[in-house]
């Protein structure tokens, strides 16, 4: 069998997911190729023993480079990664004789405040209209394309969601991401102790929230990884509010910076299973996040993290400063993490999943 791999953006949660996942289907006997969009992106899978081409599809109206990718689509089974190669490979997969499957790995920012929180009212400076869009057309462009094929999401908070707006629960598949675990024990604490966040410097990641909450809560090192339209907005929050607070923009070598912490915050407005929390969790670091999307299908509350309202200041703050006085109780969160990582998260279990869904769809059982 044959599988390509498409991937058209060149960051963020689900290149990480396919670096985890490619190596395992390999593993399993899975002839495996990975298009991707840029030069440093395909080194990063030619150093995990993956064959990788570089073809960029610029913008979601790329056709004539999705109709040029044909040539590399000549598999069994093309798999894509995000919204854009969704949008124009599947059709071309199709084109070639091979079944696609697609990765939802998330949802628009304006609508994703609402997985698992239905009643929650539009993101600042999100019109109604624009949430019309995304709820009436982007969703039912999504319905139309999983007749292509089965759509894989990461948590079934999203395919609830889905299910309620337009895409057929039978075309959507449950299968969470895997992750290798790093370390089993946390390491010894900073002084000052260090907190950090990774996400992209937008509205919804609630960085303001996390600066807010930082406030008076003692000596801290807050590390903030990611860019984003609000960076100036939150160095100069972080600024004002007289805090040690490190702008770092994007980092390679993510998964050690986040390993060196001593908490992992990530207070999303809205999220679907995000992957900074999962690494955060393999490295045995406790994680205070909050309510939203499959978030809470991660952290169980009291037991591998801590998890708050969004939006809730005075709640995540007394959360980050209940941790930073008890040690004790970061260590057991940390390594209840990473033992919620190795029994529900396992990599190989997961491209197990993919690879037992691969096979239905050529035995015209999915």
């Amino acid at each position: 069998m044959r599988v390509v791999y498409v991937s058209t953006i060149e960051r963020g949660g689900p290149v990480s997911h396919l670096q985890g996942l490619v190596p395992h289907v390999a593993a399993a006997g899975v002839d495996v190729r990975v298009v991707c969009a840029t030069e440093p992106v395909a080194d990063s899978f030619r150093e995990l023993g993956v064959e990788t081409f570089v073809h960029p599809l610029r913008h979601k109206l790329d056709l004539a480079g999705a109709w040029r990718l044909g040539p590399l689509l000549e598999a069994d089974v093309v798999h894509t990664h995000d919204r854009r190669g969704g949008l124009l490979v599947r059709p071309q997969a199709a084109r070639h004789g091979a079944r696609a499957v697609h990765t939802l790995h998330g949802l628009p920012e304006a609508i994703a405040v609402r997985v698992g929180r239905p009643a929650l009212t539009a993101p600042p400076g999100v019109s109604r209209t624009h949430i019309a869009w995304f709820l009436h057309g982007y969703l039912r462009l999504e319905a139309a394309l999983a007749r292509f094929g089965p759509v894989i999401v990461p948590s079934e908070a999203l395919a609830g969601f889905l299910a309620e707006h337009h895409v057929p629960r039978e075309r959507v598949r449950v299968i969470r991401s895997g992750i290798d675990v790093r370390r089993r024990e946390p390491a010894p604490g900073h002084e000052p102790l260090a907190i950090g966040t990774a996400a992209n410097l937008e509205p919804w990641k609630g960085v303001d929230v996390l600066l807010a909450a930082c406030d008076g809560r003692g000596p801290l090192r807050i590390e903030v990884y990611g860019d984003g339209t609000e960076r100036s907005a939150l160095e100069r929050q972080a600024s004002e509010l007289g805090l040690d607070a490190r702008f770092h923009g994007f980092v390679r070598g993510l998964r050690e910076r986040l390993a060196d912490l001593d908490v992992f915050v990530l207070p999303s407005r809205g999220d679907n299973l995000p992957i900074s929390v999962l690494e955060a969790m393999a490295a045995a670091v406790p994680v205070v996040a909050t309510r939203v999307g499959g978030v809470p299908e991660l952290v169980v509350d009291g037991e591998t993290g801590l998890l708050v309202e969004p939006d809730d200041v005075a709640g995540l703050g007394a959360a980050i400063e209940g941790l930073t006085n008890d040690p004790q109780r970061r260590l057991q969160l940390g390594r209840n993490a990473a033992a919620r990582i190795a029994a529900e998260f396992d990599p190989g279990l997961a491209a197990k999943r993919v690879v037992s869904l691969y096979e239905e769809l050529l035995a015209g059982k999915a």
